[in-house]
């Protein structure tokens, strides 16, 4: 791993809920920037309606775009997750789908809720930073 997670006393826990509150880059560490990957399937086509299953397949796609770069998921520094009509209740399969990459060092991540993404019927995208010393 080519960084630093930090989470500092006096802030809360994050990592039940998928993510660390602080990352350090060493100098000179080559950065990879993946756009948001999608619950598509090779064709652009989304693979499911259900929520769930469309954040599984984003980090499926996500996973395929960092091996392009001969990177895993422990490269990944932050993730930018946006949900579509977002409320709590997506919270879960979209911490589950983390700790199944990351265990206990996930990444830091900021959710956003919007009202729409840039395909119809798209419900949630995860982009990341990773790092390559």
């Amino acid at each position: 791993m080519a960084h630093a997670l930090v989470n500092p006393d006096g802030l809360h826990d994050p990592v039940p809920f998928g993510y660390s509150h602080t990352a350090a880059v060493p100098a000179g560490t080559e950065l990879v920037l993946i756009a948001g990957q999608y619950g598509s399937g090779p064709d652009g086509a989304v693979v499911s309606g259900d929520f769930a299953g469309q954040v599984r397949q984003a980090f499926r796609n996500l996973g395929l775009a960092l091996a392009a770069h001969g990177l895993g998921l422990g490269h990944v520094v932050q993730l930018r997750t946006y949900v579509v009509d977002h409320d709590v209740s997506r919270l879960g399969p979209i911490a589950e789908a983390v700790r199944e990459g990351w265990g206990t060092q996930p990444p830091v991540n900021t959710l956003l809720g919007v009202t729409s993404l840039a395909v119809p019927g798209v419900l949630f995208e995860v982009e990341a930073l990773a790092a390559r010393t």
